[in-house]
């Protein structure tokens, strides 16, 4: 039997990150991964891969925006280019995980691993031990129990599509089917173009801000998008003119594709967890701050974990696991997470940002806060690419300190992670405010004056 200092199990960015920590260390680190493409979600058919498509989307949605204000005619789009030039990249994720690992020392052991028990794996006929696992298995499509779903696609499949057809419909209202419906509404002919969205709950985007969701939800009508709550699929059928999804109370979409937009599961349950003793729940393996499971020589990180699936809360977390096996072997100082100013982001256009409380959330905990709120802005940097409905709400405590922000804009991700970092550094609105006069003008980032002014006293 092999025996390792740290065995990883998958190859994506948390483990990567956790890997070549570890082994910089000095560490006899093996990385266990059962796809026969290692490289993991994000790389592959997640936040890399979708941006070649999203970039497209933008570019055409501005151009849109600005007909008629100087643009003359909307850019020409090919779906066959931009798969080309998605593939281009993807192609070289696998290579380049390999090569990588080769080149620093660190194994990789193809195959599922199975727990046999708290200190030994089975990978097919080979069984390995370790003084240390890290957990990393990312995760997978969420299976839904409806009639026909052998019909749906999941979200990888959608970046394989070897065409674009005219009508879509994704099933639940959360990142991915924002996303992807954003996507098919701007590529192509929009006149014919029917993108559906279709929600179980009350409303979309449940864990967001519900008057910013509202906002976001008019600006994906104004682009054709159709949305409807409180569904309960009960079949899906494939027809002679397509796919059609029956609800409990008789409706019928028809579409060309479905797509599986539900959100995605902990990829945890061929790894025989229970016989390792280690606890999960349906939300992915239980994790503490240090990112241990119920075995303390055991972590799981990343989307696998029950935590935040976000590509740089993983990354994090390979740290955070990284530096408590350190410390355990005697050689570095325990980090714990802290999940409270974590950024989330939705690649719509308009981009629809988060970081920290909503408002619904503030309400409900009966938090004191002071808001300020806009919307449909006419600011200058909006009217010059024709942005309708950019809109922002930040929210702060008594003592002037953030404790929430939410940005519909197409830079979102810039002005809601300079609130990110003075939450973190606890800088109060009205410093932050004197901090940013000097900002690029005009710019997204100079326009937080405009937002923090309103919070000053």
């Amino acid at each position: 039997m092999t025996k390792y200092d740290v065995v990883v199990i998958g190859s994506g960015t948390a483990g990567q990150t956790a890997a070549y920590d570890l082994n910089s260390k000095g560490l006899h680190v093996a990385v266990v991964e059962k796809s026969d493409k290692p490289g993991g979600t994000c790389a592959l058919a997640g936040c890399q891969a979708k941006k070649w498509f999203y970039e497209g989307a933008e570019i055409i949605a501005k151009s849109h925006h600005l007909a008629g204000k100087g643009i003359l005619s909307a850019p020409n789009f090919s779906w066959d280019d931009f798969m080309r030039e998605k593939n281009e990249f993807t192609n070289t994720v696998p290579g380049n995980t390999l090569g990588g690992f080769e080149k620093a020392g660190i194994e990789l052991i193809p195959g599922a691993a199975h727990f046999l028990d708290e200190q030994t794996l089975d990978i097919g006929s080979r069984k390995i031990s370790a003084r240390f696992f890290v957990i990393a298995s990312g995760a997978r499509s969420m299976s839904l129990p409806i009639e026909g779903m052998e019909h749906v696609i999941t979200s990888d499949q959608f970046l394989e599509l070897s065409s674009l057809p005219d009508r879509f419909v994704f099933i639940g209202g959360g990142f991915i089917s924002f996303e992807f419906a954003h996507f098919v509404a701007r590529f192509g002919d929009s006149h014919s173009r029917q993108t559906t969205i279709l929600e179980a709950a009350s409303r979309p985007l449940g864990p967001f801000d519900s008057e910013m969701v509202s906002l976001l939800v008019t600006a994906s009508q104004a682009e054709g998008i159709t949305f409807h709550n409180n569904v309960k699929i009960t079949a899906i059928e494939r027809t002679a003119g397509g796919i059609s999804v029956m609800t409990e109370d008789d409706a019928l979409f028809s579409s060309d594709i479905v797509v599986n937009g539900a959100g995605r599961a902990a990829d945890i349950d061929d790894l025989d967890l229970d016989r390792a003793g280690i606890d999960y729940t349906r939300k992915g393996v239980i994790v503490n701050p240090s990112m241990q499971t119920s075995q303390p020589h055991i972590y799981a990180i990343g989307d696998c974990a029950a935590t935040i699936q976000l590509a740089r809360v993983a990354d994090y977390e390979a740290m955070v696991a990284t530096r408590s096996i350190l410390e355990a072997l005697g050689n570095g100082t325990r980090l714990e997470m802290d999940y409270s100013a974590v950024p989330a982001i939705l690649f719509t256009y308009p981009q629809y940002a988060m970081v920290g409380y909503t408002e619904d959330a503030l309400k409900r905990e009966a938090i004191p806060y002071i808001k300020s709120f806009g919307q449909n802005l006419t600011w200058p940097t909006y009217r010059r690419i024709g942005m309708s409905h950019a809109a922002f709400k930040i929210l702060v405590g008594s003592n002037g300190e953030f404790l929430g922000a939410h940005i519909l804009s197409d830079n979102a991700s810039g002005i809601v992670n300079t609130i990110r970092m003075a939450m973190l550094n606890r800088i109060p609105a009205e410093i932050l405010y004197r901090q940013s006069i000097m900002s690029p003008y005009p710019s997204r980032e100079s326009d937080l004056l405009y937002m923090l002014k309103p919070l000053i006293k």
